[in-house]
């Protein structure tokens, strides 16, 4: 395997390890509901069932996110083996992309493989490093988020990996692909983007090895702010739409099988993305799309500092002399 491979494997596996307790918060805020224990059928009015999505919003708190020490690391182990994956392909494709466009300089001193001048060029990189991770990046997510804002103190992320399959096969993991691939081609395009720009705009040939490490750290850490920033919204909806399996099952499922037409027709139906888009607006107003992205942001910062910084030193160590 190349340099890029491992350097954003071990990289992607690193943020995940440290920013997933912030992420656990930011899932739990934009899936709403999602995150707040269900109803029981008698607490509703007339006993009866809620339709999906139509229960009053509650806002647990930030203690209520972290209700006991597993929480801390729920969802990870999708997250630490897929991402890893993502992160690989992301950078090569990514690093190839920039050869094909004709934009390869010769390695800088910082270890990275290319410092492209051209910054449309390496938002179109970024954006085909975005597309080609859909493979892993789909499930991950879908596995992920579904963790996160379960209530089940056993819930893992092989077992919902595999009621998932178990329904409905491979498109189940794959449920809110579209959504997904469209957040990733355009974050991952300001992704790189920003980080090539405060690179260049920062870096001076007389920093100490000290100063350069710090500007890693620094531009990493812009750069991921600056893409959750430009896909918030996106993300938001991206994560009702892979929840919202989990809502009808633990909201909507009837005791007894309701005689016909006591349920409105579309009550139990899964929601299109603009269709959970346009709901969230009409009951939450537009400050639901950024909903979360105050923690969002600093974990964005924490975590891409942290990622930057190691995948430039292992392409120091991998990349030969």
């Amino acid at each position: 395997m190349s340099a890029d491979f491992w350097s954003g494997y071990v990289s992607g596996a690193a943020g995940i390890l440290i920013g997933n307790p912030l992420d656990l918060i930011k899932t739990r805020i934009q899936a709403g509901n999602a995150s707040s224990p269900s109803p029981s059928p008698s607490d509703l009015p007339g006993g009866g069932q809620q339709p999906l999505q139509t229960q009053q919003q509650q806002r647990p708190s930030i203690r209520g996110h972290f209700d006991r020490a597993g929480t801390l690391v729920r969802g990870t182990t999708a997250p630490i083996l897929g991402y890893g994956a993502l992160n690989a392909i992301l950078f090569v494709t990514y690093n190839r992309t920039l050869s094909l466009l004709h934009t390869s300089p010769p390695p800088s001193s910082s270890g990275t493989p290319y410092s492209p001048s051209d910054l449309f060029k390496v938002w179109c990189a970024g954006a085909a490093g975005g597309l080609a991770t859909f493979v892993v990046s789909a499930p991950t997510e879908l596995v992920k988020c579904r963790a996160q804002v379960s209530r089940g103190p056993t819930t893992s992320s092989w077992a919902i990996a595999r009621e998932a399959w178990r329904a409905e096969g491979v498109r189940g993991l794959y449920y809110g692909g579209g959504i997904t691939s469209v957040r990733d081609a355009v974050g991952y395009g300001f992704y790189f983007l920003s980080y090539e720009w405060s690179k260049q705009a920062l870096s001076s040939p007389e920093d100490t090895d000290r100063e350069a490490t710090l500007k890693v750290l620094l531009c990493g850490g812009l750069a991921g702010v600056i893409t959750w920033a430009s896909v918030f919204p996106l993300d938001v909806v991206k994560t009702r739409v892979q929840t919202q399996l989990l809502n009808t099952s633990e909201q909507q499922r009837p005791l007894l099988r309701p005689q016909t037409g006591s349920l409105p027709p579309d009550s139990t139906r899964r929601l299109s993305t603009m269709e959970i888009a346009r709901q969230a607006y009409q009951k939450e107003g537009a400050g639901v799309f950024f909903r979360g992205l105050g923690i969002c942001s600093v974990r964005a910062f924490v975590v891409n500092a942290v990622q930057w910084a190691v995948y430039e030193w292992m392409m120091q160590l991998l990349q030969p002399t």
